[in-house]
């Protein structure tokens, strides 16, 4: 018995028997009760009633495979190989494996929880189980590694259209990767190059991981939102953003590759939380004034002599900006 199939009939929040819900889903009281155990030691609020049954007393939102692909843009279903998942280590691992059989498809892992999921520069990402999206896909294109140059950041912008398309209005970008509401993290994009460069193609993997109903963490060491947090009159749905998302990534993929970072750069720079402020990047060794991205998706930072680009690491605010 999955744990999914149950919650999904305590989704109603009316009181159920453990009888019924046995019956219902062809196994004993006991292994309900088990169950019932652990959806609680996960943090699903679930009201235990003597002489009753079990009560949900949380809104659930489940991931549904059915859902999802109901609501992809059209001719999209037939363009991706779509996982749903209870529980993996990583997505992005799970889409390695894709990879090798996707059969010309673009294959799409999406899970409700990750044990083992991951950030830029191999730090942590808060994974807890049934409240946010953790989406990972795999890209074939055209061109050498060069050609992969801003990738991420017009994926980020990808994403952010589709999180305002479903309720969220002012999303913001930090270069290189993450998505941001008044300086406070939501989310944020990992793409990593998938084995060698092979007859002028290459294969990346794009992961996503938004904090949707995420109300508390405690393993966090930054400032950090979810959805639900900040747009609170939001309807947020986790199937419907999933199909926004993986629409909006896939379509932008394909005029990334037609035509490079280039179509994106404006998008991006509207959305560039750190224009303008005081900044410092490689480890503090450069000082300068936010001076948005180049054609490459490199950031510039007027320094005090000249413009320079960042090409890869850290940039944050400086501490007395």
């Amino acid at each position: 018995m999955k744990i999914s199939s149950l919650l999904s009939l305590l989704e109603d929040q009316q009181v159920h028997s453990g009888e019924s819900l046995a019956e219902s889903l062809g196994v004993s009281r006991t292994a309900v009760w088990k169950q019932i155990r652990k959806a609680q030691a996960d943090g699903v609020e679930i009201r235990t009633i003597k002489g009753q049954g079990y009560q949900l007393l949380s809104k659930l939102d489940l991931l549904s495979h059915e859902a999802i692909v109901s609501g992809l843009a059209d001719g999209m279903e037939n363009r991706i190989d779509l996982a749903v998942l209870p529980e993996v280590g990583s997505t992005n691992r799970e889409v390695a494996d894709h990879l090798l059989r996707a059969g010309g498809c673009i294959p799409v892992v999406l899970a409700d929880s990750q044990t083992a999921g991951r950030g830029r520069r191999g730090r942590d990402w808060a994974s807890p189980k049934g409240q946010n999206l953790y989406l990972s896909l795999g890209l074939t294109l055209e061109g050498g590694f060069s050609a992969l140059d801003g990738l991420s950041l017009a994926l980020g912008v990808a994403v952010a259209n589709a999180i305002e398309a479903n309720g969220a209005s002012g999303v913001g970008l930090k270069w290189p990767n993450d998505l941001y509401a008044n300086d406070r993290k939501f989310g944020g994009i990992l793409v990593e190059i998938h084995g060698e460069l092979q007859e002028g193609q290459v294969q990346v993997i794009a992961g996503v991981g938004i904090n949707v109903h995420m109300t508390n963490v405690e393993s966090v060491d930054q400032p950090w939102t979810s959805l639900a947090l900040q747009w609170p009159d939001a309807a947020w749905e986790r199937n419907r953003l999933a199909a926004a998302m993986v629409s909006e990534m896939v379509a932008t993929a394909a005029q990334f590759e037609k035509s490079g970072f280039r179509i994106f750069q404006e998008a991006w720079q509207k959305r560039d939380i750190f224009q303008g402020r005081y900044l410092r990047a490689r480890g503090g060794s450069l000082e300068g004034k936010g001076a948005g991205i180049d054609a490459y998706g490199n950031y510039q930072l007027d320094a005090p002599d000249e413009r320079v680009s960042v090409r890869a690491g850290d940039i944050s605010l400086r501490a007395d900006s």
